[in-house]
């Protein structure tokens, strides 16, 4: 029996033994791990302190639109930086958030590039659905008005012609003309421009200039909408449905087509005296 117990006794002072030296191990390891961590954590940060990483001028930055890259000119009117410039202190949100209170631009994505130091931004251009001729008074007096040419999207945003051009060069502008101020008419072309986009009938001007009588230049007509309304809608889809007008009546007779009981559509007909209307049924 005290053989058994001096055998047991000898097994466990080794098995302390061998627990001691793993601990110590483990200590061992978790401090050259820690020396490794601080080291490259230590090297990263000078590496980043070093005078290689900074903007110098606009060629380290790329702007790409979808598949094109933006040439420079367009990338130092879009961008307000100074240079030199940390590439550390850019911050990629906030440029994003001034790109996208441009009116060309309806989404942008910015990062850091390492090799070589530069900057990779992504945007997204708001896409142009109509030209726009915006109104403005030259001075108090309503009689003299002011045209500037711009572009439109689909939610009524205006964009400077000469800023989307700059971008897009060869920009193909759209058929689609819109009169008016865009301030007051963009709520209603919000609503408006989802039905135009799917009529039948080819729609050429929208006039805003009188927000009481909103007036479509049409293939089949002048159309008098009245004052802009929920029936919007409605009123383009009865336009629609008059696509084949001009096969009863000779177009060149007609002066224009009041829309604004879309349950009771009239042709006001040229006439020199006396003036006949006809309801549509």
């Amino acid at each position: 029996m005290a053989g058994i117990v001096s055998v047991s006794q000898t097994d466990l002072a080794q098995r302390r033994k061998k627990l001691r030296r793993h601990r110590q191990m483990k200590i061992i390891q978790a401090i050259w791990r820690t020396l490794a961590i601080s080291g490259l954590a230590g090297g990263l940060l000078w590496v980043a302190l070093q005078p290689v990483w900074v903007l110098n001028d606009p060629n380290q930055i790329v702007i790409k639109s979808g598949n094109q890259i933006l040439p420079e000119k367009a990338i130092k009117s879009m961008l307000k930086l100074s240079y030199p410039q940390s590439l550390w202190k850019v911050e990629p949100g906030a440029i994003a958030d001034s790109l996208k209170k441009q009116p060309t631009i309806a989404q942008a994505i910015v990062n850091r590039r390492l090799f070589p130091p530069g900057l990779i931004i992504e945007i997204k251009e708001r896409v142009p659905v109509a030209i726009a001729q915006r109104l403005t008074e030259a001075n108090t007096s309503a009689k003299n008005k002011q045209s500037s040419a711009g572009l439109l999207d689909a939610n009524g945003v205006w964009i400077p012609l000469e800023k989307y051009t700059l971008v897009n060069p060869k920009l193909k502008l759209p058929s689609l003309k819109v009169i008016g101020t865009p301030e007051q008419y963009q709520e209603y072309w919000s609503q408006l421009y989802p039905s135009l986009s799917q009529s039948s009938v080819k729609i050429m001007e929208v006039n805003f200039q009188d927000l009481t009588n909103l007036i479509l230049k049409t293939e089949i007509g002048n159309v008098h909408f009245g004052t802009p309304s929920s029936l919007l809608a409605e009123q383009i889809k009865v336009l629609t449905q008059l696509r084949n007008l001009p096969a009863k009546i000779n177009p060149n007779q007609i002066e224009y087509i009041d829309l604004k009981n879309p349950d009771s559509p009239i042709v006001h007909m040229i006439q020199k005296s006396p003036k006949i209307d006809s309801q549509i049924r």
